[in-house]
C-alpha cells in the first residue's frame, strides 16, 4: 500500500494534467495507434502486438498491452486498420478502442503522403472504493466511477524506402473523466515521429528513429532510439527517453514475415527510479502478405 500511494502521489499531476497515453519503447511498432495514417503502408494484412510491464516490484504500477491491425486495399490508394489499448495504473484502468483510415498520395515513384482519421471510444473505470485507506469514512473515495467517452483524431503521414516523417494528434476532444475534485480530462497530445535508414555496409544497416510528445501543461519529451539491423534479420539498439529512462532493445525477424521483440528500460526519473527494477516489453508482430503481392523492397517501418 506505501508504494501505491507513492506512486499516486509522484505521478498524480501527470496523468491530471500532463502524458496520459501509455508510453511504449517500441513505439517503432506501434505506429498505427499513433498516427492512422500509417494504416495500409506495409502491403500486407500486419499485427502488431505489444506488452508492458512498467517499474516491476512497484505496487500499482503502470500495465500496458497494445494490439494493432491494419492491411492496404482499393489498389494500395487506401488503408484501414483496428488499435485496441489498455492501460492499468492503481486503480484506474482504461480500454481504447479505434478504428483507422487512411489515404495514400503518390507523390512520385518512390514516396507518398498519407492522410488518416481516427475514431475511438475510451471504456474509462477508477476503482477508488476498493483502495485501503487510513481513513475508512473518506467521501472522496466512496465510489467508483465508470465511463465510456467517444473521439477523435488525425494525423498526415510521409513516408519512402528509407524515411518516414509523421504528425498526428490521436485524441482530440478533451473528455472529462471523473466527478468533483477528482475530475480530470483527457489532455489532446501532438505526437512527430521520424525514421530513417543508412546503409553502413552490405550487411549493417542504421536506424535510428525519434518520437516527440507534446502536449499543454507539460514539458516537451522525447523518445530517441539508436537500432543497428543484421543481414535484414536481427535487431539491436539503445533508447533513450528525456527526463525519464534509457533502455536496450532487441529483434529477430524470421523469414521477412514475423518479428519477435524484446526491451529493457531502466528508469532515471529520481521520483520513481529508486523504487523499481526497470521495465519490460514484448512485441510480436506478423505480416500476411498475399501470394500474388510482390513486395519490391524491403518494409523497414
Amino acid at each position: 500500500m506505501k508504494k501505491l500511494l507513492i506512486l499516486l502521489l509522484t505521478t498524480l499531476p501527470c496523468l491530471l494534467s500532463a502524458q496520459q497515453d501509455p508510453m511504449f519503447t517500441h513505439y517503432m511498432y506501434n505506429t498505427l495507434w499513433l498516427n492512422p495514417a500509417y494504416a495500409g503502408t506495409r502491403d500486407a494484412l500486419t499485427f502488431t502486438a505489444i506488452h508492458r510491464s512498467q517499474w516491476v516490484g512497484f505496487d500499482g504500477a503502470p500495465v500496458d498491452q497494445t494490439f494493432t491491425a491494419h492491411m492496404p486495399f482499393y489498389d494500395n490508394k487506401m488503408g484501414a486498420g483496428l488499435s485496441v489499448i489498455n492501460d492499468k495504473i492503481g486503480p484506474t484502468k482504461s480500454t481504447i478502442i479505434a478504428g483507422d483510415w487512411a489515404y495514400q498520395l503518390k507523390l512520385d515513384d518512390k514516396s507518398k503522403l498519407g492522410f488518416g482519421i481516427k475514431a475511438l471510444v475510451n471504456i474509462f473505470n477508477n476503482n477508488i472504493n476498493g483502495l485501503r485507506l487510513d481513513e475508512q469514512n473518506d467521501a472522496a473515495f466512496a465510489s467508483n466511477y465508470q465511463t465510456v467517452k467517444p473521439n477523435v483524431g488525425t494525423g498526415f503521414y510521409y513516408h519512402r524506402e528509407r524515411f518516414y516523417a509523421g504528425i498526428s494528434t490521436p485524441k482530440l476532444i478533451q473528455n472529462k473523466l471523473g466527478k468533483g475534485l477528482a475530475a480530470a480530462k483527457e489532455q489532446r497530445h501532438y505526437f512527430i515521429i521520424l525514421g530513417g535508414v543508412l546503409k553502413m555496409n552490405d550487411k549493417i544497416k542504421f536506424k535510428p528513429t525519434a518520437f516527440v510528445k507534446a502536449t499543454e501543461a507539460a514539458p516537451l519529451e522525447a523518445d530517441l532510439t539508436a537500432n543497428f539491423l543484421f543481414s535484414d534479420c536481427f535487431t539491436a539498439g539503445l533508447m533513450y527517453r528525456t527526463g525519464d529512462a534509457f533502455g536496450a532493445l532487441l529483434a529477430y525477424t524470421h523469414k521477412k514475415s514475423i518479428t519477435l521483440g524484446y526491451s529493457f528500460d531502466w528508469s532515471t526519473a529520481n521520483t520513481t527510479g529508486k523504487y523499481n527494477n526497470g521495465s519490460h516489453e514484448i512485441m510480436l508482430r506478423y505480416d500476411l502478405i498475399p501470394n500474388k503481392t510482390k513486395i519490391k523492397s524491403p518494409r523497414y517501418f
